[in-house]
């Protein structure tokens, strides 16, 4: 998968499994670089942290999965990727492994670091730091322990999300969200003579099961307005082009319907978005619309047992007074059902205003004061304020 020179040597490894990972590792990346231009980075990631300036050691977006069925059938991927992992951070030994969400993946391998006398919590010289938290507030609380067990330090991205690792003896400290930074450029906006959005997500599996009810939605819409246009936000590569495929199936959209890179700014009237990280970006962009959400019948099933919140998307989770969109859940994700909803979007001037609210507290909630920076957390959780001789 990827080997080890001989003479590699590196300060910090970072480890992003999802699109949204990586773009949050690589906006922490540059501002590592302003601080200190002299460490060696490479990253088991994606295309963002390579520019950025990683030495991209393998794109792990690319094989992004989600649901527990889905990771047993790639089961024999991640047992050969642990295992290159666990070698070339033993070999390499850089001073520091900065896991970027992906708990599945990342809390394994961390306890297989602590395990193997690698980690600096099992007696290495190798700390172990977490930028972004896993929604253990969700479900699987009780990994909070053997995060605290081998984390040396971890930075959260909500402000609640301090409070519920209290109990547990871990240096935990809110760094602020990446998308309430001064300096980040949005990659949505809302306007309302732009095409409707349609964000079926960054992996295969949701693409795949979300994607083809967005767009029968959209043909029930476009069907009675002339001139209604929509576009998928897809990043590039293998999910870019599983988009494609589907979208071919409906030749009745051919010419209205367009592939919208995710590394563009997309304007939108209205969105259907899945439930993950874009769907809070919809959120702060004030863009009306709905959360579409559809996995394996199994995992659905397992999920109802597990997740202890109301809501899927997060910008639901901040405002539980006020949720800014419907969220539409596996069998209730029906075209029909959700075309209405874009109809109601695209009619009602109230939903745009309700929209722009919902962005204003949405904004309020995430703007509190942080702990630190980011990067200042990172360089000091991980020994990097001191440049060395």
């Amino acid at each position: 998968m990827f080997s080890v020179s001989p003479d590699a040597s590196y300060d910090l490894l970072i480890i992003a499994g999802e699109a949204s990972g990586d773009e949050h590792a690589a906006r922490l990346l540059d501002d590592l670089r302003v601080n200190r231009p002299d460490l060696k980075v490479a990253a088991i990631g994606g295309p963002k942290l390579r520019d950025a300036g990683a030495n991209l050691l393998f794109d792990l977006t690319r094989h992004a999965v989600v649901g527990i069925f889905e990771v047993l059938k790639n089961y024999g991927f991640f047992k050969k990727l642990m295992s290159d992992s666990l070698i070339w951070i033993g070999k390499v030994r850089p001073k520091a492994v900065l896991f970027v969400d992906y708990p599945g993946f990342n809390l394994r391998l961390a306890s297989s670091l602590l395990d193997q006398g690698i980690a600096n919590k099992g007696g290495g010289e190798v700390k172990l730091l977490q930028y972004v938290s896993p929604q253990l507030w969700a479900w699987k609380p009780k990994r909070r322990f053997k995060m605290a067990r081998t984390l040396d330090a971890l930075g959260v991205i909500f402000p609640f999300e301090v409070e519920t690792y209290a109990d547990v003896d871990l240096p935990v400290r809110f760094v602020g969200h990446p998308f309430i930074r001064e300096d980040y450029e949005p990659h949505l906006r809302y306007d309302p003579e732009a095409p409707v959005l349609l964000l079926p997500g960054s992996r295969r599996q949701p693409v795949a099961r979300i994607l083809p009810v967005l767009l029968e939605s959209f043909a029930h819409v476009s069907g009675k307005r002339l001139g209604l246009r929509a576009k998928i936000v897809s990043p590039a590569g293998e999910v870019g082009e599983l988009a494609r495929e589907i979208l071919n199936r409906f030749s009745e959209l051919k010419g209205q319907v367009k592939i919208f890179s995710n590394d563009k700014v997309a304007s939108g009237c209205a969105v259907l978005t899945s439930s993950g990280t874009m769907s809070l970006a919809c959120a702060l962009a004030g863009i009306p619309g709905a959360i579409v959400y559809r996995a394996h019948p199994m995992t659905y099933l397992l999920g109802r047992f597990l997740v202890k919140v109301p809501y899927l998307g997060m910008a639901n989770l901040l405002l539980p007074k006020s949720p800014p969109y419907p969220e539409f859940i596996q069998g209730a994700a029906r075209p029909y059902t959700l075309a209405k909803r874009l109809e109601s979007c695209l009619d009602d001037n109230d939903e745009a205003e309700k929209a722009m609210e919902a962005s204003a507290s949405l904004r309020k909630v995430l703007s509190q004061p942080s702990d630190v920076s980011a990067v200042d957390w990172l360089l000091q959780a991980g020994g990097f304020e001191e440049k060395s001789s």
